[in-house]
């Protein structure tokens, strides 16, 4: 975040948010977090899992960093905000497993939040699967930010989730929903729903604009043009229309930047599409200034239709023309992403985009964002707080931990 940027939010106030992992790509929670703990203080509680594990390596692997991480203790990871790992049993349709979670939590973070100094705190909660431990901490406000329809996701225990959901919206003071479908879905349980769609760091993303970012090799010396996508590339990206696209223009080059979390065999023997894994965010605008054009090939399903691709955003900060397939939160960016209604539609799209010569990134895109920055929607969602707590504008509490937090807490779980 450029140091320019100005803080427009609540102020003093103590936050516990139940999110994803940390150290993971900096998803929308991130993002909002990073910033809200310029002016209060903010506890953030690393992923209780949404998914039933499976008999796998990669499951029993991510059961040993969720050990290790807890017995590390509250950390500080940045002026004002703590990371904390709990433990949780991740079969959230067992009653039993559901109670034990819900007693256990309360207790684990009761204890770091009297070690912090927390009183009162704001529950800040990306996750469904907070429900049972919601409203035990002696919040002061409750807030359900709704980024995913999570039931939709792979391996997960849909009932399960759906129920957990549901008491977690009614206990909710606000309900803030990233897209139109889940804020249609959600108000229909709390009234105090509102529609914030997804921000963008552009300070940035714009950096793919500026003459002295360095295209990085790997992309530069492929034979252009050159059709980019970023981020995860897991079961909702269509990998058929990536195949339809790569095999009928051949002479094109087709980058895939980010974590594989899928099997991509359908892309196998295709010479000219790259997959270049996992890229540090710092990169990410160096990369996208290699793209003559970014993509947003998903499939269209319950999952997709009310998402809110933070990558969308993304690509327009970079300056880049988009092509989208028909996802209702592609649609409401109008005129800045072109929606391809089938793999024809879609390769004709980037044809077009290509023969009209607005290839690469351009300012004038990316300045179409401005007004869709993080600062923004932090100010925003801080208006609508402010709204029903209004004392929340002007009562603050002090920052300072209490007194020998750094040796009772940092490294004690």
């Amino acid at each position: 975040m450029g140091q320019d940027a100005v803080y427009d939010g609540i102020e003093g106030q103590d936050i516990i948010c139940f999110a994803n992992d940390w150290d993971g790509d900096p998803l929308s929670k991130k993002h909002i977090m990073l910033r809200l703990a310029q002016r209060n203080r903010v506890l953030w509680v690393n992923s209780i899992g949404t998914r039933n594990p499976q008999a796998s390596v990669r499951d029993l692997r991510r059961s040993l960093d969720k050990l290790r991480q807890f017995s590390g203790g509250c950390q500080r990871r940045a002026e004002n905000l703590f990371l904390f790992s709990p433990l949780a049993i991740p079969f959230h349709g067992n009653r039993a497993a559901r109670w034990i979670n819900r007693h256990w939590l309360a207790w684990s973070l009761r204890r770091v939040c009297r070690r912090l100094g927390f009183t009162n705190p704001i529950m800040w909660t990306f996750l469904p699967t907070s429900a049972e431990v919601v409203g035990a901490l002696d919040e002061q406000f409750i807030i359900y930010q709704c980024v995913d329809e999570f039931s939709e996701f792979t391996g997960t225990d849909k009932p399960a989730l759906l129920e957990m959901e549901r008491q977690l919206i009614e206990k909710a003071d606000m309900v803030i929903a990233s897209s139109g479908l889940l804020y249609e879905s959600k108000r229909r349980y709390n009234p105090n729903t509102f529609l914030v769609p997804h921000g963008v760091d552009v300070r940035h993303f714009r950096k793919a604009c500026d003459p002295e970012t360095v295209i990085p090799p790997e992309v530069a010396a492929l034979k252009t043009p050159v059709i980019g996508f970023h981020g995860l590339v897991a079961d909702w990206v269509d990998l058929e229309l990536l195949r339809f696209l790569a095999t009928a223009r051949p002479d094109w080059s087709f980058v895939l930047i980010g974590k594989q979390d899928t099997n991509t065999d359908r892309l196998r023997g295709l010479s000219n599409v790259h997959l270049l894994g996992r890229k540090d965010y710092a990169l990410l605008p160096a990369y996208c200034k290699g793209f003559h054009v970014a993509i947003l090939p998903f499939v269209v399903n319950e999952l997709t239709l009310a998402a809110n691709p933070l990558k969308l955003r993304e690509y327009l900060a970079a300056g880049l023309p988009v092509v989208a397939t028909a996802i209702p939160e592609a649609a409401r960016l109008g005129d800045c992403v072109r929606i391809g209604n089938s793999f024809e539609h879609f390769l004709e799209l980037i044809e077009a985009q290509l023969a009209e010569g607005g290839v690469g990134p351009s300012l004038a895109v990316s300045k179409a964002m401005d007004s869709e920055s993080w600062e923004a929607k932090v100010a925003e969602i801080s208006r609508l707080i402010i709204h029903r707590k209004p004392w929340m504008a002007t009562e603050a509490t002090h920052l300072r931990l209490r007194p020998g937090f750094e040796e009772s807490v940092l490294g004690d779980s």
